[in-house]
């Protein structure tokens, strides 16, 4: 990520006490959470090597990193995060595995410069306006070796103000319907309402093939939520 300051869900990310709760939060959400873990680490391994250096955006937390770490013994990883306390939560979650990571504070430009044999970035990129969004996948794509995939999941959408409503109310009904209290649900509805650094799926595959990556593919939908993977070039 490239700098948000000012950004509330980045002060969240900030909170000890949230910190702590984090791991509950997405599963409740996004709807298939933990399979998206296993499709990212199926498409990182269909092209990259045994001993795959695999650079991972939004590391905080550690889910990610546990589940790749875990489907992959001989994986290295550099994990990049702007939330120091998400950071300190992703080392102590994954416990011996943290050792085959390399922790850095900061946004896309604090991450090394690679090459990388492949990518992820899961519930980061809406975070980020167009401009940002932009040169922080411009920033991947070139940290990449030649075909190396990028994996991307995030909130991405019909933006238009007949359709929003409707796609926001559904994503907080399954937040209920997978165990999220009422005002927890209505809460976080109306705090997605408010981003307006979300855009439509077809501006969200502009922006990646913009960026540099090729045979952009759709592998993921489920209501507010899109997955896709791209290569680097040739």
């Amino acid at each position: 990520m490239t700098q948000h300051k000012n950004n509330p869900f980045l002060e969240m990310f900030e909170d000890p006490e949230q910190v702590a709760r984090y791991a509950e939060g997405p599963p409740r959400f996004m709807p298939g959470f933990w399979d998206l873990h296993k499709m990212a680490s199926v498409l990182v391994s269909e092209t990259a090597p045994d001993n795959a250096n695999v650079l991972v955006l939004g590391a905080g937390g550690g889910l990610e990193l546990e589940a790749l770490a875990m489907s992959h013994a001989s994986w290295s990883f550099a994990g990049v995060d702007p939330a120091k306390e998400m950071l300190d939560e992703a080392e102590r979650r994954l416990g011996p595995l943290a050792k085959r990571v390399e922790f850095h504070h900061g946004f896309i430009d604090t991450a090394p410069e690679g090459p990388f044999d492949a990518a992820t970035c899961l519930l980061t990129l809406h975070f980020l306006d167009k401009d940002e969004r932009k040169k922080t996948l411009t920033e991947i794509c070139r940290r990449l070796n030649p075909g190396a995939p990028f994996i991307s999941a995030h909130c991405s959408f019909p933006q238009d103000k007949k359709t929003r409503p409707l796609w926001l109310s559904r994503y907080a009904a399954f937040a209920r319907a997978a165990g999220a209290e009422p005002q927890q649900a209505e809460q976080a509805r109306a705090a997605v309402d408010q981003v307006s650094t979300m855009y439509d799926p077809e501006a969200d595959v502009k922006l990646l093939r913009a960026s540099g990556f090729r045979n952009v593919t759709q592998f993921y939908h489920a209501f507010t939520w899109r997955g896709w993977v791209g290569y680097a070039p040739d």
